[in-house]
Order: structure tokens, then C-alpha cells, then sequence
């Protein structure tokens, strides 16, 4: 089918370079508002460049479109493009507040298009292992699951991109921004939110405004618990990790990311994501094996990209097949939830009950 990008920043990158090699994909053109800067992308992809999604949507007429601009510019290509009965694909998270994301996700339904948003890392062997090891009651009932990342950002990466560090243009912190991918794991792993109580600060990032660290505790509609630990505060970093512990007293995790995070269009992924816990009777020798077959296909592919084709196929397919995609708007929406209730619960200093309305732009 045709596709198209928005927002032809350093992420961008990536899914260009998706859309280019994926057999679904017909790659015809970019749109950016710096005119020179979608030039020289579409230059190097062979597609066709424009200044605007309204001429874009007219000219190349895609069904398909990728939403890669600043998280509180999300919400306006998705809903111009539903109206031309276009579907999209948006970079994580799906949207800065939950207004932008209930916009979305109206337009949606009533132009019956397809909405999804970026969370690659659960197309991870290593986090399908776990959730397949849920699945099938191997750990018993999920009670307790853990989201820590202890990562790191430098001054010069916010001066990389005038929109990144501010509230009004990024939207948010290490909440907003490195944070989704964990924090929709958690929430595919142990269900529904009943509520959250969290607190967020900077501590030693002075040269922004947003939060390089929050904390959070986490009571699911099934009873489970979980907590959260989120900061950019600890150099060179050390690792993302999300645990998940069983009523049967077995426990299954998977390390998503060593060291700092990759910066997309900027850094490779240099380690493998790999399972560090696995305690399920009888299968605790395996954790070795898993371990060295991640290893082994790490080699082989390249994970910076691989992970975002394989979800782009499947979203892509979902279009042509009028099935919902595999993360779908709905699933954006949940982790737009879980961090405007911890930016909520710091303000009120009380715990948030689940569904989270809008309004939601507080901090």
C-alpha cells in the first residue's frame, strides 16, 4: 500500500527506513515543515517531498501514514489524515495529553481508519517469553511487577532538538519521552490500572524544565501490585529492566536495555535485550539458552531497526487485513494515562483512580 511519513527528524530515520524494504510498502513521500530539511530526506529515500500533510494527503495519496513530529504535535496529522480516510501509525507515546489522544482516537472510529502507536520493544523475543510464560499461568497469578530504568541524558542532547527539555514542546520528561515502552509492558503484563500514586522530580538535569526522574506505585484492578523507578539522572546509565513475580512464588524479566538508551537517528542499540530472570519449576536452566539465542540473533540483525519493521509490517497488515493492529490507539492511550496520573498524583499528592480523564497537560 502507499505510505507516507511526517516529521522528518532523527526517528524518522527509522521507519523511512522500514517503509522503504517492507514488502506491504509502497514508500512515496515525507512532508516536514522545514522544506529543505524534507528535501533532503525524501532525496535520500526516493520518495517525494512536501511542506505539508494537506498537500501530501492530496498529491500522493497514501493509505498509510507514520507520525514521527514532537509528542504535542501528534494529534493533528492523525485526525487531517482519518478525515481523508487515511490510517496512522504514531511514534511513542501516542500523544502528550489525554484531550490529544480522545481526539485521536474519535477520529478513528468515525472515519474508520486504523491507529497505532510504537512500542517495538514488545516484538522482543525476550519480552514475548515473558508474556507468553503469563499466558500460560506459568508464574500463577501476576502479583507484583517492577518497572526500573536507571538511564542517562546529556546537555547536548537536549540542545539537539530546540523542542526537547520544555513542557510545552516535548510534553514532558523521562515520563513522556523514554518511558512508554516499559511502562506499556507493564501494563500488558499485569492488566488493568485501579490506581497510581507518584511523585517525579529533576534532579540534576537544571538546564530543563521537565522531570529527569519519577517514582510510582501501582494498584491493578486484579489486585496486583507494582511499582515504578524512571530517571535520566544516573551516567553513563545502567539499565532498563521489567520483573514480573508470581502467586506460585516464580519470576520471569527481561532486561529491555543496558547502559542509556538508544537516541534514535543518533545511536545504535549496542546490546541485546535478554531475559535476567526466569524461575519458573522446571525450567529454570533455560534462562542460559535464552540468553545465548538473543545473543546469537542480535548478531545478526540490526536491532536499532529490525524491531520497528517487524511492528510497521504488522500495522500495515492490520490496514489491508481490517484487523486491530498489534499496539493499537487504545494501548497509547493507556500509557498516556499512567504518566498524566503520576504527574497528577505529585500535584494533588493523592492517588489517581483509573479511567484518567482529561484534561491532562498537568505537571
Amino acid at each position: 500500500m502507499r505510505t507516507a511519513l511526517v516529521g522528518c527528524g532523527k526517528v524518522g530515520q527509522i521507519h523511512a527506513a522500514a517503509l522503504r524494504k517492507l514488502p506491504e510498502s509502497d514508500f512515496v513521500a515525507v512532508c516536514d515543515q522545514d522544506m529543505k530539511r524534507a528535501t533532503a530526506f525524501a532525496e535520500r529515500f526516493g520518495v517525494q517531498p512536501f511542506a505539508n500533510l494537506t498537500d501530501l494527503l492530496r498529491d500522493a495519496k497514501p493509505q498509510a501514514i507514520l507520525v514521527c513530529t514532537p509528542h504535542p504535535l501528534h494529534a493533528a496529522p492523525v485526525i487531517e489524515a482519518a478525515r481523508a480516510g487515511v490510517s496512522a501509525l504514531v511514534e511513542k507515546p501516542l500523544a502528550a495529553s489525554l484531550t490529544d489522544c480522545d481526539a485521536m482516537l474519535a477520529a478513528a472510529r468515525q472515519f474508520g481508519t486504523k491507529l497505532g502507536v510504537i512500542s517495538q520493544r514488545r516484538f522482543y523475543e525476550a519480552v514475548r517469553r515473558v508474556k507468553d510464560a503469563i499466558d500460560a499461568g506459568k508464574i500463577g497469578k501476576p502479583i507484583l511487577g517492577v518497572f526500573a530504568m536507571f538511564s542517562w541524558r546529556d546537555q547536548a542532547y537536549y540542545l539537539s532538538d530546540p523542542w526537547r527539555g520544555k513542557w510545552d514542546t516535548e510534553g514532558g520528561g523521562v515520563l513522556v519521552n523514554q518511558s512508554p515502552h516499559q511502562l506499556d509492558l507493564l501494563h500488558w503484563f499485569l492488566g488493568e490500572i485501579d490506581e497510581i500514586s507518584g511523585y517525579w522530580a529533576n534532579l540534576n538535569h537544571p538546564y530543563i524544565e521537565v522531570e529527569d526522574t519519577a517514582l510510582a506505585m501501582i494498584r491493578f484492578k486484579s489486585g496486583a501490585l507494582g511499582s515504578i523507578v524512571t530517571s535520566l539522572s544516573q551516567r553513563p546509565g545502567i539499565h532498563a529492566k521489567v520483573h514480573v513475580h508470581g502467586s506460585n512464588g516464580a519470576s520471569v524479566g527481561v532486561e529491555t536495555d543496558r547502559g542509556a538508551t538508544f537516541v534514535a537517528g543518533v545511536s545504535e542499540i549496542a546490546d541485546p535485550p535478554l531475559n535476567d530472570l526466569w524461575t519458573i519449576p522446571g525450567e529454570e536452566e533455560k534462562l542460559a539458552a535464552f540468553q545465548a539465542d538473543d545473543r546469537a540473533r542480535f548478531a545478526q540483525v540490526k536491532a536499532t531497526t529490525h524491531y520497528h519493521a517487524l511492528q510497521i509490517q504488522d500495522f500495515l497488515q492490520a490496514v489491508r487485513d481490517n484487523r486491530r493492529p498489534a499496539v493499537s490507539g487504545d494501548d497509547g492511550r493507556v500509557v498516556v494515562e499512567m504518566f498524566t496520573a503520576i504527574y497528577r498524583s505529585n500535584r494533588e499528592r493523592r492517588p489517581i483512580r483509573f479511567p484518567v480523564e482529561a484534561p491532562s497537560t498537568e505537571h
